[in-house]
């Protein structure tokens, strides 16, 4: 049985729910989904240029569950780019 997952903080809200290449149908198009704590780790190491640490304790993680999180955002974003995907931002609760 895995470890359950604790609750993560995250501040931010995606300005849009989706971004995809122009021209094509979404119908057509792979979707790739980031989670909101991926979202917000890439804001705070990628964006406003915090030390993983420091975004690992506005978030209430480790330091290593903040490199995990923000390892996976990162492989999902340059999929999606690279392979003409959809990427689709999930609302936090």
């Amino acid at each position: 049985m895995p470890r359950p997952k604790l609750p993560r903080k995250v501040c931010c809200r995606p300005a849009n729910s989706c971004f995809k290449p122009n021209g094509i149908p979404m119908s057509e198009l792979v979707q790739v989904a980031l989670e909101p704590d991926e979202l917000e780790a890439m804001r705070l190491v990628d964006l406003e240029g915090m030390q993983q640490m420091q975004a690992a304790e506005v978030m209430g993680v480790s330091r290593q569950t903040l490199a995990n999180i923000v390892k996976s955002a990162r492989h999902k974003v340059a999929g999606a780019l690279i392979h003409g995907q959809a990427l689709m931002m999930e609302k936090s609760d």
